[in-house]
């Protein structure tokens, strides 16, 4: 194939006689080649298909496009791939003779350029291959004969973008990755969240020793038959992700919806129309659920953090790191198992119950008062970290809310009704509760609590063998009791925060840890501030205190704890 580096119409002059004398079409320089190649801007919307590389470009709706190369000796090699990106299309590839008196040096005077141009072009070629579809196709001769070949796209559902690729040399260049005698993909394990994929290698990275990546594509709605139409969905300046670290699988799903910003460059390519009426208004892309990861060569991946009960595409494509050209496996489609049915807990009126929920996970309780009623309470002892809260009355969501430490909810009630609490846990770890239905707003079993349930250390008032701390009340008359532990000096806030669990009351303590109990509240709650000193500690060591509000029902609830340090020299 020749390799023309000029712009169409000086091309054409070329090919046409101009001379009595013939000449040899030149061929083609590898070094300047390369050297062009490198240069994206020199094809940029050229009607030349460069020898051996990939070009990218863009078809107007029913706007038929023209792409030309030269064949200029018989019995040549020839290969033609067209890759559609987001749209079907129709191509055609055809040639025609070359002038047989062309050159380049001439004493008459040239024919008008159009009147060249429409001498070549006016005539129907040959048609060679013809396609209409959205499947990467191929045409491949193993000897075509010399000519200008023609490749005429086309477009009739909307605007798109496509790829073209055309070698005379294609059992040396094999951009394109090879696909296993077994292209499938096969789906080996599937879960209720996670999927896991294998596949066959590429013989271009086993047997050839190319350096080749396999890049993931996931989603809702249907397969791709190329990475082009993947990139179509997906933002312009949308990088691939990175791979990740060795034994970690990418979880891409590790949030409520992933999906990519719509691509608005479209339609700066041709901003221009937009102040005539004849213009074609482009409008943006919706966002897609559409996820890609690329995993470096190996072949076996777990896609986790799916939604259950719900179908997923799977597409996979081997890409050429030194090309950056791909070859699709055949797509797959999965649908992830049904959530496990939650066993509901019943709860009484009045009556605290505990709850353990695993980490991410949910637990389900109902509550049906067995009397009409005005209103109803809940209240949440949330023991470690904060859980989610969902109350439904006969369907109806009435609340939703996160919980740390103890709250309350009362909520207008309804004859018959009947209440659905769904608890969902923390990312971080497991989660334990307390909670507490009723219809009798005085049947309190959790003690109120201050905003900041912190322990405040004075420490100036610090000495070799006392410690004086603060703490805030409310204005309930509470029951409050003192704890400490001695611990080592490298005792830390990680084990400290390990040791958090609220719902822990005194009855786990050891006597010997109890400082004192005593009752307190004030109706001035910017009063409500009590302290204590701590006696008969040892100089320079390390205590952990501890502070419990007991409530009317006998329930109590944890302050935060306070780690505290004895002077050594007094």
């Amino acid at each position: 194939m020749l390799l023309l580096r000029c712009p169409l119409p000086f091309l054409l002059l070329l090919l046409l006689p101009l001379d009595s004398r013939p000449q040899k079409l030149p061929t083609r320089d590898e070094e300047l080649f390369q050297m062009q190649i490198r240069d994206k801007a020199f094809f940029h919307d050229s009607s030349v298909i460069p020898d051996g590389a990939e070009i990218s470009s863009y078809l107007f709706r029913d706007t038929p496009k023209r792409y030309f190369f030269v064949v200029e000796e018989d019995n040549t090699p020839l290969a033609v791939t067209v890759t559609p990106c987001d749209a079907p299309l129709e191509w055609k590839l055809s040639v025609q003779e070359l002038p047989e008196e062309a050159s380049g040096e001439g004493s008459g005077d040239p024919e008008p350029l159009e009147q060249q141009k429409q001498q070549i072009t006016s005539e129907e070629g040959t048609e060679l291959f013809s396609y209409k579809g959205n499947d990467v196709e191929y045409f491949v001769s193993s000897s075509s004969p010399s000519g200008l070949y023609q490749l005429d796209l086309l477009s009739t559902e909307k605007d798109t973008h496509f790829k073209v690729y055309a070698t005379t040399t294609p059992e040396s260049d094999q951009p394109y990755p090879e696909l296993p005698y077994d292209p499938r993909i096969d789906v080996t394990s599937l879960g209720r969240t996670t999927v896991t994929l294998a596949w066959k290698p590429s013989p271009t990275a086993s047997l050839l020793r190319q350096p080749i990546q396999y890049c993931i594509v996931i989603n809702k709605e249907h397969n791709f038959k190329s990475l082009c139409a993947v990139e179509a969905k997906l933002s312009s300046d949308d990088a691939f992700m990175m791979a990740p670290k060795p034994g970690l699988d990418f979880s891409p799903f590790d949030f409520a919806h992933f999906g990519f910003p719509a691509d608005n460059n479209s339609g700066k390519e041709r901003g221009f129309l937009k102040s005539s009426k004849f213009g074609r208004q482009t409008s943006p892309k919706p966002r897609v659920d559409l996820h890609r990861v690329c995993i470096g060569n190996k072949n076996i991946f777990t896609v986790s953090d799916l939604k259950p009960d719900t179908q997923y595409y799977f597409d996979m494509f081997a890409v050429n790191t030194n090309t950056n050209m791909s070859t699709a496996y055949v797509g797959t489609f999965a649908r992830t198992k049904e959530e496990a049915k939650q066993k509901t807990v019943e709860l009484k009126d009045g009556k605290v119950t505990d709850v353990f929920i695993k980490r991410k996970g949910a637990k389900f309780l109902r509550f049906a008062p067995v009397s009409s009623h005005q209103k109803v309470t809940f209240s949440v002892h949330s023991c470690l970290d904060a859980v989610q809260i969902q109350i439904r009355r006969d369907g109806k969501l009435l609340l939703s809310q996160s919980v740390e430490g103890v709250r309350q909810f009362q909520l207008r009630g309804k004859t018959k009704a009947k209440y659905l609490i769904r608890l969902k846990g923390s990312k971080k770890g497991a989660s334990m509760l307390k909670i507490l239905a009723t219809t009798r707003p005085n049947k309190q079993s959790f003690p109120s609590l201050p905003e900041d349930t912190r322990i405040k250390a004075f420490d100036k008032l610090r000495t070799c063998s006392s410690v004086t701390v603060a703490w805030l009340g409310t204005q309930e008359r509470n029951k409050f009791c003192i704890y400490k532990r001695e611990v080592d000096d490298n005792y830390n806030e990680e084990q400290k925060k390990r040791e958090q669990n609220q719902c822990l009351g005194p009855d786990t303590r050891k006597k010997s840890e109890k400082v004192l109990c005593k009752y307190f509240h004030s109706q001035n709650i910017q009063k409500a501030v009590t302290t204590e000193t701590i006696r008969g500690l040892q100089p320079g060591k390390s205590y952990l205190l501890d502070v419990y509000v007991i409530g009317h029902g006998g329930h109590s609830v944890k302050y935060q704890s306070k780690l505290v340090k004895t002077r050594k020299f007094c």
